[in-house]
């Protein structure tokens, strides 16, 4: 929800947002309208991105760690944060800073 509110301000820097859940497609759509979001809502229910990104179990749950990329118009990652616990994530003005600051704002 924090996301969908914030989501006007990652616009306004021309920052596309996406969220990957690890529900199956219904229950990722479900959340997505629940939230009322401007961004896509992907569903990871394989684990397969949670996988290549090597943020899958990593607490030994069975589940992927929340984590944030930020990646570059190259397609580079330039920023990494992974949750020590499945509640960590940084909040939207976090990220927006840390944009910020890549972008020289």
């Amino acid at each position: 929800m924090e996301l969908a509110q914030a989501y006007p301000r990652f616009a306004e820097r021309d920052v596309a947002l996406i969220a990957i859940s690890s529900d199956d497609v219904q229950n990722a759509r479900s959340m997505a309208d629940f939230a009322v979001a401007d961004f896509l809502i992907l569903s990871d229910a394989n684990a397969d991105v949670a996988k290549a990104y090597r943020v899958f179990n990593l607490h030994g749950d069975g589940v992927a760690a929340p984590a944030t990329f930020i990646i570059n118009a190259d397609g580079e990652i330039v920023s990494v944060h992974v949750g020590d616990t499945i509640a960590e994530r940084p909040t939207a003005d976090e990220m927006l800073d840390q944009i910020d600051g890549l972008l020289g704002q």
